[in-house]
């Protein structure tokens, strides 16, 4: 359900009052169904709740009614903690097989602060669960930002611009190109990936004269990976490597910090990103924006990104299980 005081309620009940035009995979909301009725009254949307005892009802109950498997809000512990529970409940339901995929409502970081939960945001709690519900190691999560234009993977996520040259290393950024590189072709079906990784400074450093760490980290750890049979180029001045004809050279592009990597996919299709989060046991995504607090109950949030994330999170899910079991992630 995201933050209930977001907009993460809104997107959803408009997505399913769109579920036939916009032929939408069965979902089940993980939230509270007094939340999801009070902001349908809110909004003029007549969308009824059907609360559920087991996630796999969803399919006879999505054609008449929003599926809704409670979390109330009303709790021990408040709404933090019942925000934390719809995660929880959600990751317990896909790694038992009775969802497919999991998509993410936005949240606010401090959430998981309030609760005493020590990550900075979903991705890093997503891989906590994933060790939590069997994972063998706990897995390394990537974000990849995904529209029609462009996908983009930023190797560095949400830290200080100050801390990104001690951050990187050559070993996070070889393990990153493997991830997206896996991901490209098992998630997305590309037989043969192309990757362009992007240098940390301008002009991507200049050979050496402004900054070192296109020479002694960023180059290193793409030759490694190339030695690998990964196709892999860079780095590459970021300035340059967006543009149409660019993006014909790639089927990803790795980032080295979260600007140089949202800002392009953003301005590209701000209303239509999906993030994915690579190198996890189940199928996560969520659109591409935030909690937007402002526009809460106004009726003025756009679905298209949720909707975006609705349906490559069953894209994937569906290409993840016709694969042999072997090559699943």
């Amino acid at each position: 359900m995201g933050d209930p005081k977001g907009i993460g309620p809104d997107i959803t009940l408009m997505s399913w009052r769109e579920r036939q035009r916009d032929a939408l995979p069965n979902f089940v909301v993980y939230g509270d169904p007094d939340v999801l009725l009070e902001r349908a009254h809110t909004l003029g949307l007549e969308v009824p709740i059907k609360t559920l005892a087991n996630p796999t009802e969803a399919a006879d109950v999505f054609s008449h009614a929003l599926p809704v498997w409670p979390v109330p809000v009303s709790a021990p512990g408040g709404e933090d903690r019942a925000i934390v529970a719809a995660i929880e409940a959600a990751v317990a339901a896909v790694c038992a097989g009775e969802a497919l995929a999991i998509v993410t409502n936005p949240i606010v970081k401090r959430t998981l602060d309030r609760v005493e939960l020590p990550y900075p945001g979903h991705t890093e709690f997503l891989a906590e669960l994933a060790l939590r519900h069997g994972a063998a190691a706990r897995p390394v999560p990537v974000m990849m930002l995904v529209a029609e234009e462009l996908k983009v993977v930023p190797a560095t996520v949400h830290i200080p611009l100050a801390a990104v040259p001690h951050a990187l290393t050559r070993q996070r950024l070889a393990e990153t190109l493997r991830i997206t590189a896996a991901a490209l072709a098992g998630d997305f079906g590309i037989a043969r990936p192309r990757i362009a990784v992007t240098g940390l400074n301008p002009h991507a450093g200049e050979g050496g004269r402004i900054g070192r760490e296109e020479i002694e980290v960023i180059k290193p750890a793409i030759d490694a990976v190339a030695a690998e049979g990964i196709a892999v180029t860079g780095p590459h001045s970021a300035d340059t490597l967006f543009h149409v004809e660019a993006r014909t050279a790639y089927d990803a592009a790795v980032a080295m910090y979260h600007d140089q990597a949202l800002v392009p996919i953003k301005t590209l299709a701000f209303d239509r990103g999906v993030n994915v989060t690579l190198g996890l046991p189940f199928v996560r995504t969520s659109p591409d924006h935030g909690t937007a607090f402002a526009l809460a109950g106004t009726g003025k949030a756009r679905a298209g990104s949720f909707i975006a994330a609705l349906r490559l999170a069953d894209a994937i899910g569906q290409r993840r299980a016709a694969a042999p079991i072997a090559s699943r992630p």
